[in-house]
């Protein structure tokens, strides 16, 4: 972990040398053992057809497929299996799902536009199994992993930046620096984020975590007991037990919302500025399904890292935090895909506290209430004194 004494975290990113993204270090780094191991590649494609003879590498919405067979398939082929010992290098495609976490389909096709079964074909038949992908596939893919025994990664948003920082770090010092943080925070009864909307509006809320042991996205999956990384990796996270009060959002679109949260569920946005009739399609989600407001995690970033433009590394800076909504059982929770009306909706969605990313809030403060005493954790998108003494002992 990079010293911590300069302005902003940013700042420090932006100062930090990062090594050269190497696939090999990568792969040792987080699947230790390797060698023996048979492994394997899958992407996701709004048209499987693009899988023959790998056409979507000419189409220019397929970014993310592209870096998977530049950055990896290319890179298993051109050594680095020899190097750790690996068989396979195969690559399959499956249909993108749509939205985040929602239940894969198993269907999918070789890179000849063969098809092929993911439970009959792929999952059992492979020891490791690289999702790099659009929507990420954390939740199934856990699912997956646990009943036919692989290990895995989930890499969705990949692009230039993440892999040049968030893919080239040791996750080994990973890991250690999210068990110093995870410790710091384990058993915490609560914890409380303030805000302060543009124009001066103040919102809290609570978040209900009765003593639970925090967990942590660290990155490393050894053994060969079955497992799923998320990477980048790099957070500490809880699955609340309840929550109450407010918080603002930003959408896509760029409209700000106040959400009001009632045991454990946003129940209503309110529009603070920006387009009404996002903030209506919203609220016309959350009464037609309720549990798409239910708050299924609470987490903190660990990471020194540069501005990705992709949640799956921005979630992962130091002094930001986030929530998500929709299904959490794959983080230990107990909200599944069948308590939904439908189970398109059983998306688990992340909503990023970030400077880059809500501009127009601020964190003013986070508070953790733990053993009697409440700790400051984040003040302005930086971490605090506790948070900064945890990682240097």
């Amino acid at each position: 972990m990079p010293v911590l004494d300069m302005p902003t975290i940013q700042s420090a990113a932006k100062d930090r040398e990062f090594p050269e993204f190497d696939l090999a270090r990568l792969l040792s780094s987080v699947f230790e053992p390797v060698a023996g191991r048979k492994v394997c590649i899958l992407i996701d494609l709004p048209d499987l057809s693009e899988a023959r003879k790998m056409a979507f590498l000419t189409n220019p919405d397929r970014p993310v497929q592209q870096k998977a067979f530049e950055c990896f398939y290319q890179g298993l082929q051109n050594g680095v299996m020899d190097e750790l010992g690996m068989i396979g290098g195969d690559m399959f495609a499956y249909q993108e799902t749509g939205g985040s976490n929602l239940d894969m389909p198993d269907r999918c096709v070789d890179m000849e536009g063969a098809e092929l079964s993911l439970e009959r074909d792929v999952y059992p038949n492979y020891d490791i199994i690289l999702c790099i992908s659009t929507f990420s596939a954390t939740a199934p893919l856990t699912e997956f992993a646990k009943k036919y025994g692989f290990r895995g990664a989930t890499l969705h948003g990949l692009n230039d930046v993440i892999l040049n920082s968030g893919l080239a770090v040791d996750y080994r010092e990973v890991s250690r620096d999210a068990e110093k943080l995870r410790r710091c925070m384990t058993g915490a009864d609560w914890v409380e984020i303030d805000f302060t909307v543009e124009g001066g509006e103040e919102l809290t809320v609570r978040l209900e975590l009765d003593g639970q042991e925090a967990q942590k996205s660290h990155g490393l999956c050894h053994g060969d007991k079955p497992d799923i990384a998320n990477l980048p990796a790099g957070e500490v996270y809880f699955v609340p037990t309840g929550a109450e009060g407010q918080f603002p959002m930003k959408y896509e679109d760029g409209t700000l919302g106040r959400l009001t949260v009632i045991g454990g569920c946003i129940v209503k946005a309110e529009l603070i500025a920006g387009n009404q009739a996002t903030i209506d399609t919203h609220n016309a989600r959350l009464k037609d399904d309720p549990m798409t407001g239910v708050l299924g995690e609470l987490g903190f970033g660990t990471q020194v890292l540069p501005v990705s433009g992709a949640d799956i590394q921005d979630e992962k800076v130091l002094g930001t935090c986030h929530l998500a909504t929709g299904r959490d059982d794959h983080l230990g929770g107990h909200i599944t895909p069948d308590q939904f009306k439908r189970r398109q909706n059983a998306t688990h969605d992340d909503i990023l506290f970030a400077p880059h990313k809500t501009p127009n809030f601020d964190i003013s403060q986070v508070r953790m209430g733990r053993n009697g005493e409440t700790e400051i954790l984040i003040e302005h998108f930086q971490p605090c004194e506790y948070l900064l003494r945890a990682l240097e002992s």
